[in-house]
């Protein structure tokens, strides 16, 4: 029970790395077609850059922002196992900080650009009779199909990272913050799944950007509740230098006496 399982682990890393690299990559395969671009600009319509470049839904991207806590999480655990105890001590509260803090900007903004795309889709919307014909172009066939089956691709993902997590080493069970990492994961799916089936197809693309609203404000959650937790780790770090420097300078005069 206390020997920890390493192929399990290694499975469970690439896992959860994989849904990350599935979540990043998402808006490639999901989106507007050219044709809808192009008949939205023959109608006089000014589509902003990032709808262009970045057609695809935010939920399913954004997602990462929760999940890429979790595989920082494991890798962390990885490198304890691979590194001394000595160093990863020492190490850990400095990355830990360090990702942490660039979590925050980035979702920081990318929660600005979601509150952006959303503001603009129900401007267009309520725009009646031009607005609207335009958000129906641009906005109006969300590949909700495709999505869903993104989503049961990362949840399989995901699912399987647990569970070779817990067959690697019970003990994990009884890290409370990555039980929560865990489960918000897994939630942060649901509630995707759920905004996606919620409204009828023509609205999935206001409340895929509501999903990405939510997404952002966990993940920043979790960034902060990530640096909190590393202060301690930092201070241990820095009194265990401090210490082991002061044995270096007693121990410099005593080897000069004798």
């Amino acid at each position: 029970m206390d020997r920890l399982r390493t192929p399990f682990f290694f499975v469970s890393l690439v896992a959860f790395g994989l849904v990350v690299a599935v979540e990043t990559g998402s808006s490639f395969l999901l989106g507007l077609t050219t044709p809808a671009l192009d008949t939205a600009t023959q109608l006089g319509a000014d589509v902003p850059p990032g709808v262009a470049e970045r057609p695809g839904g935010l939920a399913i991207s954004y997602l990462a922002l929760i999940d890429v806590v979790l595989l920082g999480t494991a890798v962390l655990m990885g490198v304890a196992i691979l590194a001394s105890k000595r160093l990863h001590a020492r190490a850990q509260g400095v990355v830990t900080l360090i990702g942490a803090i660039i979590l925050i900007i980035t979702a920081l903004v990318l929660l600005f650009v979601a509150i952006a795309k959303l503001v603009l889709m129900i401007g267009l919307l309520l725009a009646f009779p031009f607005g609207t014909i335009v958000y129906l172009i641009l906005f109006g066939s969300f590949p909700r199909g495709e999505a869903a089956v993104v989503l049961s691709l990362i949840m399989f993902l995901k699912v399987v990272g647990a569970v070779c997590l817990v067959l690697a080493q019970q003990r994990f069970l009884q890290n409370k913050g990555l039980v929560a990492m865990m489960i918000t994961s897994l939630l942060g799916n649901v509630v995707a799944v759920f905004l996606h089936g919620l409204v009828p197809g023509v609205l999935v693309s206001i409340t895929d950007a509501i999903a990405g609203i939510v997404f952002a404000i966990v993940g920043i959650v979790w960034a902060i509740i990530l640096i909190i937790g590393s202060i301690p780790a930092i201070i241990r770090a820095v009194q265990a230098t401090v210490d082991n420097a002061k044995q270096l300078r007693s121990a410099v005069p005593n080897a000069a006496q004798s």
